[in-house]
């Protein structure tokens, strides 16, 4: 609809050119938009396309009339409603009917009058748009009341859901109402425990034995806490808004250094800091506190920082507790030097600086003589004055760069730096007269003493602490086996002495594994290679040691001392003892025990084993002795005598490692024997050498004349196997067949 009624667009349909002329010039000059058309197909684009609001259609045209076209308007949707007035010279009123037929709104009779067509044309384009405004209203008025059905439909359904919901609301409000009444009633709960928790904060913060500082998001102090008031010298309302740097003053122990702010690094890195475990608190006053503290940001729930809480304890007293126990850890608590530990320490510092730079290391060890005659006669207190007074009498001689240490007992170690051997020499024979000039007085008695000192150069060719100390101690024992109180350096040739050392150790370590139950028993299963009539396991029983660092220690690395210092018959009656306490849980099978010649020698412990065996009910053969061919022929009566006892007490025996003596076999049948072991030697190299093979066999036929069964010892391959078994032996143990195990107590059975 166009906003002025009085205009529109026209288009004037006439094929003579004088009509549209004049037609056009009287619409134009009213206002009225024209469009021309002469013919009916240029008639209809033009409506289509253009759209006008009234067309002047002239009935009489070439090709196409203007019924026709009137009829085409009239058939498309686009142009249907647009008004046609026919113009004609025809008056007859079945045209006239005609073209009303065809939709056509009015006619203008030619000759035309243009006020006449004009006043048409405004009445037409009136209606029609009244006929539109009609037709919208009309619409309008279907859509509201359509809207309105709608709408009342809506208001129904919705009201019936109002009021459902009205019903479901009044339940939910009284559901809320009472969650929102416990809910009162919690959040008063809830800030009734934060002001209580506050409050039990604060007391906590003024009770805690830490100092707490609190400062704002600029870093300026908010709150100390008691403790903090107390180490830090000053008062809370005194500093609050002051920076923290002017309470908390804080340096380096060690360097005297100023420690930077833990605030700043705090609000530079936003994470929690620690201070150096060497850090001090200076007061205000001057005092000073060893503390440990750290320094947390405070954030809110975006992460913002709200500001810093610093945390730190006095550890003055735990502090210098540690140095004490650090002090303690690494010396001697009787005479204020280093200890062994932190002696050796300074040992391997040598020999590592040997390596990089040229320095000169003496190592003395010093024995003091005599003083066991003082410790005996007058008691531990006056030894140990006397370690105190010489300890003493050695700081007058030890430079500031050589170190002094207690290495145990009435032994002392000094490490002399930077020092030929020729100086160490000269130092060491001034102490050696320092000590042999001083008298000890206790009580109503003097005392002389000396000392024995090994002196050992510590070089590039130093291995390790143990070898140094190895040296040193064999030096020293030369020195006092040169008649005491003189002065030995390490020689090559002193090797000797260290092997006898070594075996001193030994001695030691033997007696703290008896003493301390560091022994272990093992068994190493022994396998029949025939046939049996009554089958049962046999098995050796092995000894192992357990050093104190928890390492296992074979047998050959101690049994030799031990022989040569007749420690066996001690050894052989703790195998005895323990193994007796573990046989009451075993099955019935044999288990074989070796024996030394010390202890098939000595009456003591045969009485012993007499004891131990008839107390604890052996069965008959189920414990078997083991003895070395070569101690039988040694001591062939000793051999027969300890036999006979052993076959009265239910057990059997074995000859251990036959054949290796090569000796005569006279003996054996003096010996009441059940087994021959027939040496590892021979039987390790049967597969390849037809000797030892022609052995094993000569040695197991001599067995089974006897009526005695046969071992075969060492045994490491398969091979072996197989000819031992062709050969007729009875058993067969060694590596390749089995491992020792060790025995467990509690079960019975053999550790896997």
């Amino acid at each position: 609809m166009k906003q002025d009624l009085n205009l529109g667009v026209v288009l004037v349909v006439d094929d003579y050119p004088l009509n549209l002329k004049l037609l056009c010039a009287s619409l134009s000059r009213v206002k009225y938009k024209v469009l021309v058309a002469q013919t009916g197909e240029s008639a209809l684009e033009i409506a289509v396309s253009q759209q006008p609001d009234l067309i002047l259609l002239d009935i009489r045209m070439p090709e196409m009339d203007g019924y026709e076209v009137c009829r085409q308007l009239k058939a498309s949707p686009v142009t249907r409603d647009i008004p046609v007035i026919f113009m004609t010279a025809l008056s007859e009123t079945d045209n006239k009917v005609k073209g009303l037929k065809l939709g056509a709104a009015d006619y203008i009779t030619k000759p035309i009058h243009p006020e006449e067509a004009i006043s048409r044309i405004k009445t037409h384009l009136s209606v029609r748009r009244l006929t539109l405004l009609l037709e919208e209203q009309i619409q309008y008025l279907q859509q509201e009341i359509n809207r309105r059905k709608q709408v009342e439909e809506q208001l129904r359904q919705v009201n019936t859901l109002l009021e459902q919901r009205v019903e479901e609301r009044t339940t939910e409000l009284l559901a809320v109402n009472t969650q929102l009444k416990q809910e009162i009633q919690h959040r008063h709960e809830i800030e009734e425990a934060l002001i209580q928790e506050k409050e039990l904060a604060q007391i906590t913060l003024e009770s805690i034995g830490d100092g707490v500082i609190t400062t704002d998001e600029r870093g300026k102090i908010d709150y100390l806490n008691p403790i903090a008031e107390q180490l830090t010298g000053w008062k809370n309302e005194a500093v609050r808004g002051q920076s923290l740097s002017k309470v908390f003053t804080i340096i380096n122990e060690t360097t005297r250094e100023p420690l930077g702010n833990p605030v700043q690094r705090v609000f530079s890195q936003v994470d929690t800091v620690h201070v150096s475990h060497h850090t001090l608190l200076i007061s205000r006053d001057g005092t000073e506190y060893a503390i440990e503290d750290s320094a947390a940001p405070i954030q809110d729930r975006q992460g913002q920082i709200q500001g810093v809480v610093v945390v730190f304890r006095d550890v003055t007293q735990s502090r210098l507790l540690s140095r004490q126990l650090s002090w303690q850890a690494s010396h001697d608590h009787l005479t204020g030097l280093l200890n062994r530990q932190a002696f050796e320490q300074k040992i391997q510092a040598a020999i590592t600086s040997i390596q990089t730079e040229e320095q000169q290391y003496i190592f003395c060890f010093l024995d003091l003589d005599k003083f066991k005659q003082v410790n005996d006669s007058c008691g531990h207190p006056a030894g140990d004055e006397l370690l105190r007074q010489v300890t003493a009498l050695l700081q007058t001689r030890v430079r500031a760069a050589d170190c002094l240490a207690r290495l145990g007992g009435d032994e002392f170690g000094l490490l002399l730096h930077g020092c030929s051997l020729g100086d160490g020499q000269e130092v060491a024979e001034t102490v050696r007269k320092l000590i042999q000039d001083f008298r000890f007085n206790w009580e109503d008695k003097v005392f002389s003493i000396g000392v024995s000192i090994g002196l050992v150069k510590i070089d590039a060719d130093t291995s390790n602490v143990a070898s140094v100390f190895g040296a040193a101690d064999a030096a020293c024992y030369a020195a006092k086996a040169r008649g005491r109180n003189c002065i030995h350096v390490y020689q090559i040739e002193d090797r000797e002495l260290i092997q006898r050392q070594q075996e001193r150790q030994w001695i030691k370590e033997i007696d703290r594994a008896l003493s301390e139950n560091r022994f272990h028993l093992y068994a190493q299963k022994i396998i029949p290679l025939q046939e049996m009539k009554n089958p049962r396991e046999y098995y050796e029983v092995l000894l192992r040691l357990v050093d104190e660092a928890g390492n296992i220690v074979p047998p050959m690395a101690f049994l030799p001392t031990a022989e040569r210092y007749d420690l066996m018959i001690k050894i052989d009656q703790w195998v005895v003892q323990n193994f007796l306490e573990y046989y009451q849980q075993l099955n019935n099978h044999l288990y074989m025990i070796n024996l030394s010649e010390s202890s098939i020698k000595n009456q003591e412990f045969i009485e012993f084993l007499k004891v131990k065996l008839t107390s604890n009910k052996i069965p008959n053969q189920t414990l078997c002795f083991e003895i070395p061919e070569t101690v039988a022929i040694a001591s062939l009566s000793q051999t027969i005598e300890f036999t006979q006892t052993l076959k009265q007490l239910g057990c059997s025996c074995a000859i251990d490692h036959f054949g290796g003596g090569m000796s005569s076999l006279t003996y054996l049948k003096h010996i009441s024997l059940d087994y021959l072991k027939i040496d590892g030697s021979f039987v390790k190299e049967i597969h390849r050498n037809q000797v030892e093979y022609a052995v094993v066999e000569s040695v197991n036929k001599i067995g089974h004349a006897m009526g005695v069964k046969t071992i075969a010892e060492f045994i490491e391959q398969d091979t072996s196997i197989e000819l031992l078994r062709e050969i007729g032996v009875d058993f067969a143990q060694g590596y390749g067949i089995n491992q020792p195990q060790p025995l467990r107590w509690g079960d019975g059975e053999m550790g896997r």
